[in-house]
């Protein structure tokens, strides 16, 4: 007994200082971020750029450019080293890039959560309908329901970027099941979702969606979507399963199968950097899951361009989407 008692207590204690060394490492990758983004410039009045912006994974030289920096005053956040941020920047970058950022355009968002983008496009004129997952449990709900739709519209409402009047009369707010995008929704200038499609059910459904939310635009519009890369691993990965991983593979057979259509991908870039931020692969427990004894010591959000999920390496992928000139 006295043995068996000595090994499981070396198994415990081995246990418990894997985890502590696992948060030394998440200690030493969060201060590195915060270090290098106490040393970046400022960049409050840098004008919107004009850059070569590929289909591409999050790294940190993006973080540090003046295209995000722009972004990030417009938006009214500070530069962190987040996946987060960069997919915000990366989709208001290619609407740029393509003239919608104006008076006049209408955009459609899906899984829209509590992002800003819905309320700094209302802010520059665009026509937008906003519009979130339909998980199971809201499925039965209808649209018109005065009670939800209050609730997202209180959601999607950043009253740091646009007055609640203006905000109103510019956004209109839906519950729209990615997987059955209703028909009356037609001829919109562009749309765009931040990592959403991958929580589909399946790398399949997530593919289907890229294709099937193109019959949402005008001939020639614009579909900006980013999601989940796994970019170590060319192999195996996670599919039919309430959060997906794509692969390369995945986006090159979507970009040929859309281009096959007369549809035009920006092209792939699968450079994911090679900067420390680049190498750094968070792990769980992520900050929302960490005791309050832990965040009371460390606070603050998570920095982090990598990350682990479910002991695959993943990070942000944007893809950019042009349909066809022609309906034909």
């Amino acid at each position: 007994m006295g043995l068996l008692r000595r090994l499981v207590g070396r198994r415990a204690r081995r246990r418990r200082e894997a985890e502590l060394a696992r948060l030394n490492l998440k200690f030493f990758g969060y201060e590195m971020a915060r270090r290098l983004a106490a040393t970046l410039p400022a960049r409050l009045d840098i004008p919107a750029q004009t850059v070569l912006l590929e289909s591409k994974a999050a790294t940190q030289n993006d973080i540090e450019s003046d295209w995000l920096a722009h972004w990030a005053s417009e938006m009214k956040v500070p530069i962190i080293y987040h996946r987060k941020l960069w997919e915000l920047a990366f989709v208001l970058q290619a609407l740029h890039q393509h003239d919608l950022l104006r008076d006049g355009t209408r955009g459609l968002g899906f899984g829209c959560g509590a992002e800003p983008i819905a309320s700094y496009l209302a802010s520059r004129g665009v026509t937008v309908t906003a519009s979130d997952l339909s998980p199971t449990e809201r499925k039965t709900l209808r649209w018109q329901d005065s009670e939800q739709h209050a609730s997202l519209a209180e959601q999607y409402h950043h009253a740091h970027l646009i007055d609640r009047a203006t905000f109103d009369a510019r956004v209109e707010v839906r519950v729209v099941d990615m997987t059955a995008i209703p028909a009356i929704l037609r001829d919109y200038d562009f749309n765009w979702s931040v990592c959403a499609l991958e929580h589909l059910g399946s790398i399949g459904q997530g593919l289907d969606f890229l294709e099937r939310c193109l019959a949402t635009l005008r001939p020639g519009g614009l579909a900006v979507h980013t999601t989940e890369f796994n970019f170590l691993d060319d192999h195996e990965t996670i599919d039919n399963w309430h959060t997906v991983l794509f692969q390369k593979r995945h986006f090159e057979a979507l970009k040929a199968r859309l281009e096959a259509h007369g549809h035009v991908v920006a092209p792939l870039n699968f450079d994911v950097g090679d900067k420390p931020m680049d190498r750094f692969i968070d792990l769980p427990p992520y900050v929302h899951q960490w005791p309050k004894s832990i965040q009371s010591l460390w606070g603050g959000d998570p920095n982090h361009i990598k990350m682990a999920f479910d002991g695959f390496a993943c990070t942000s992928f944007g893809l950019v989407i042009r349909k066809a000139a022609s309906r034909a």
